[in-house]
């Protein structure tokens, strides 16, 4: 068994005296893991930050095997490292994958986004917005996508202003009712109806972050989001 993929490193730790074990997320492959021979050494340490992208091979005499691997930098992303939010936003990033995609089923739309997502992280560009759309097609991806298209009770797409914390949909002040001190808040900037600014990012951040635990709940147990991730709304509210 072998294959060729490209992949962005998510996770490397060491295995034994001188291997690594290397989880990616990979184009076709989605997100897999194999031991990389030598990973522990020096001269491989900066293409197995979190976001390098690699060229890689993964051989194993079956499928079922967790297999090895050979890899070749393709991108390593450095800049990012010299913008504290930013690298929060990457590793935060890196985590949610790590910890929100089953082995080895493909995500080609969430692969696509997650390599745009890391170059503009990497290119220091305005990228709070990009983040939080990433967010929201993880969660789409993990089958908790919102609908916020139209209110759920009365089906009008106009004043709409909470979310249903069961099903994920809008819901109209009108349609709230009684029932408003029951539904999440639905941030303006998940409606396109101000700007991306870092604080009404937070404000997304929050709503998403909601739904996040529920659908890594079976990956998290009793533990919180990543800490990266904390960090990263931390920053954005302190604009």
């Amino acid at each position: 068994m072998d294959w060729q993929d490209d992949g962005v490193v998510l996770v490397a730790r060491l295995y034994g005296e001188t291997a690594a074990i290397l989880e990616v997320f990979t184009a076709a492959h989605g997100r897999h893991l194999g031991v990389l021979p030598g990973g522990a050494s020096r001269s491989k340490a900066a293409i197995l930050q979190p976001g390098t992208q690699l060229r890689m091979t993964w051989r194993a005499r079956l499928d079922e095997h967790l297999g090895t691997w050979s890899v070749e930098p393709v991108k390593q992303r450095a800049g990012v490292l010299s913008q504290a939010a930013a690298l929060n936003a990457l590793t935060s990033a890196a985590a949610l994958l790590h910890l929100g995609l089953p082995e080895r089923q493909a995500h080609e739309r969430l692969y696509a986004a997650t390599l745009r997502l890391f170059d503009v992280l990497d290119q220091g560009a305005d990228w709070a917005g990009d983040y939080l759309a990433w967010e929201l097609l993880l969660l789409e991806e993990a089958g908790f996508g919102l609908d916020l298209t139209s209110c759920a009770v009365t089906g009008s797409a106009q004043d709409l202003a909470y979310v249903s914390p069961r099903t994920g949909r809008a819901v109209s002040r009108a349609g709230a009712g009684d029932w408003a001190s029951r539904l999440l808040p639905l941030p303006p900037v998940l409606l396109g109806q101000v700007a991306a600014t870092p604080q009404n990012v937070a404000d997304g951040l929050d709503l998403t972050g909601y739904f996040l635990l529920r659908a890594l709940a079976p990956s998290l147990g009793d533990k919180l989001l990543p800490e990266a991730r904390s960090r990263l709304l931390q920053s954005l509210q302190r604009g």
